[in-house]
């Protein structure tokens, strides 16, 4: 997946809340990871927020997985998307890293009633910009 001819690739700053393969998540409060609660399941991917973002659907920021290696909590990634997880009820989420990397697990994870659908990375950028908080 590529952006059109003209665009450029935008890097966005990312903060790990919970890290692929563990049940502890954390959440990002007050410029900072705190706490929140023990998962009944393992995340399948990297899973936190783009600060200073904010997600309509849901008013907190945007979300945001990574594919690939798993991640510790608090570790801050800048980088461009690699493409958008869709969902219907509109809490997308910013997929960042090689989409063979853990992209099966990832739409695996969401119930059929979210209508889980990868959008490519303009896709991802052009909804990225409509969400500074």
């Amino acid at each position: 997946m590529s952006l059109p001819q003209g665009s450029e690739a935008v890097a966005w700053r990312g903060v790990v809340e919970w890290t692929a393969g563990t049940r502890e998540r954390f959440v990002w409060r007050g410029a900072k990871v705190v706490p929140y609660r023990t998962e009944p399941w393992p995340a399948p991917v990297n899973y936190g927020c783009l600060p200073g973002t904010l997600n309509p659907a849901d008013g907190a920021e945007v979300d945001a997985v990574w594919l690939g290696e798993p991640l510790p909590v608090g570790t801050e990634v800048t980088a461009a998307p690699a493409a958008l997880l869709h969902l219907a009820d509109g809490d997308h989420k910013v997929i960042f890293g090689e989409l063979d990397a853990g992209l099966t697990e990832l739409l695996d994870w969401f119930p059929p009633d979210r209508g889980a659908r990868v959008l490519g990375r303009a896709d991802a950028q052009r909804w990225l910009e409509t969400t500074h908080a």
